[in-house]
């Protein structure tokens, strides 16, 4: 839980400053209900949590990562909220296990999950699960009937398969939304290129029973309500 390492830990235990409902420990070779027992490492409750879920609003020009050595990541972005609310320790979360659940361009915005927990990864960005993600797209030009139902049969942007079906909302000739429910790469783009369409903005706005809300700011992260994670679990 990123209370420091092995060493540290043994350490802080030795010296009085870890203690297990209400008792204080000095040895670590005790065991106890991780689930239930009330932790408290020097002076920080250590509630033990093998899953974590955030919920964040990438901004454009974020690269849907964990380490990059050119370009800000989503990671980094997460670490930087977290150390305003928790501290620049982050002690309790186990940030160094946390990823992004599925990618944004770089130039993309809008809603991403980020978690340690790879199952629930996996099942989200499964073309077998047909888990949708719904996106609002900007266009060069107007996307009209004709165009729009070849997205919504589904084609070919070069992969070995044509693309799922997607449902396609128009909100104005060079707006809409687009819902698909695979995850292959620049596919947005790549469909509306396919028809010969550019995309000029795209947001995603929603994943699975996961949608951002009004006023929640690019760059704003916030941990899953326990509500949310069980809807998505």
């Amino acid at each position: 839980m990123n209370m420091g390492s092995r060493s540290q830990v043994q350490a802080l235990i030795r010296r009085g400053q870890v203690s297990v409902n209400g008792v204080i420990v000095t040895t670590p070779k005790l065991q106890v209900e991780e689930k239930t027992a009330k932790i408290i490492c020097g002076g920080v409750p250590c509630l033990y949590r093998p899953y974590v879920y955030f919920l964040m609003n990438k901004p454009s020009g974020v690269v849907s990562a964990t380490h990059d050595a050119r370009d800000k990541t989503v990671l980094d972005l997460l670490k930087e909220a977290l150390s305003a609310q928790y501290g620049k320790e982050l002690r309790g979360i186990p940030i160094e296990d946390i990823f992004p659940a599925g990618r944004l361009d770089k130039d993309a915005v809008g809603l991403m999950l980020l978690t340690n927990d790879g199952g629930l990864a996996h099942r989200l960005l499964s073309p077998d699960k047909h888990v949708p993600k719904k996106y609002y797209v900007e266009l060069d030009k107007p996307l009209d009937e004709e165009k729009a139902a070849l997205l919504t049969a589904g084609l070919d942007i070069g992969e070995k398969k044509k693309t799922k079906p997607a449902q396609v909302e128009l909100l104005t000739p060079q707006s809409c939304y687009l819902t698909i429910s695979e995850g292959k790469y620049h596919q947005v783009k790549r469909m509306f290129g396919a028809v010969g369409l550019t995309v000029l903005y795209l947001k995603r706005i929603s994943l699975g029973n996961l949608t951002l809300e009004e006023g929640f700011l690019e760059g704003s992260v916030r941990e899953l309500s326990e509500k949310e994670v069980e809807s998505i679990c």
